[in-house]
């Protein structure tokens, strides 16, 4: 049997816990656990379990009630070759060496158990202007987000401000506001579609995706 499938498709060969099988697929080298979006799986190579972790306890539990942020986990234990994908986005791989990033909920795919994880509120984002909150990891291990669309990375070495649905991470050093763009225009369905904005100062990097992500349609 021939096909190009059998060239540049066939699994690729890591010693990598986390490495990229390709653009859209990660593959977890699993010898223990792992912390993965739930429904994320799309194959796997050995022995597994599968667990619902919610939201990751009873105080995230709370708090992604409140707040609508939050990654719905499950824990994967077992020995073996575990793949994740979201929906055919594309897959990126940060490695934190005791530093900390703060991520959109919805681009988080999966992360070592290692890490520390909170719900936290964007800095001066206040409710009257969306209640914007996202997912904080600090400590030591990996963690595996998803893009719709190739990101840009941009060096916040001047005012930065990016679209509160495209902004999927960003250095938990910078500090943030929230910009407003509201007029009087917009409230008769004239308005820029840019009402809300978060301006980033100070040094880090912001992630941001050609993208507000996955839109919702519904039929009548």
């Amino acid at each position: 049997m021939r096909s190009q499938m059998f060239g540049a498709n066939m699994e690729a060969t890591s010693t990598e816990r986390f490495a990229l099988q390709n653009h859209k697929l990660l593959r977890v080298k699993l010898a223990g656990e792992v912390m993965a979006r739930q429904g994320s799986m799309v194959a796997y190579q050995g022995q597994m379990d599968f667990a619902y972790q919610g939201s990751g306890g009873m105080s995230k539990m709370l708090k992604k009630a409140f707040t609508g942020e939050g990654v719905p986990l499950m824990k994967v234990t077992g020995m073996g070759d575990l793949f994740l994908a979201e929906d055919a986005a594309e897959v990126h791989v940060i490695t934190l060496e005791g530093d900390s990033v703060t991520v959109n909920g919805r681009n988080v795919l999966a992360f070592d158990p290692t890490l520390q994880w909170d719900i936290r509120r964007v800095e001066g984002a206040s409710m009257m202007a969306g209640g914007l909150f996202n997912t904080v990891f600090t400590g030591h291990g990996q963690l595996a987000l998803t893009s719709y669309g190739p990101p840009v990375v941009l060096a916040v070495d001047a005012p930065t401000f990016a679209d509160a649905q495209s902004a999927i991470a960003w250095s938990s050093t910078l500090q943030t506001s929230v910009k407003m763009s509201m007029s009087a225009a917009a409230l008769i369905g004239r308005g820029s579609g840019e009402a809300v904005q978060i301006a980033f100062a100070g040094q880090g990097f912001v992630i941001v995706q050609p993208s507000e992500g996955m839109r919702v349609t519904t039929t009548a």
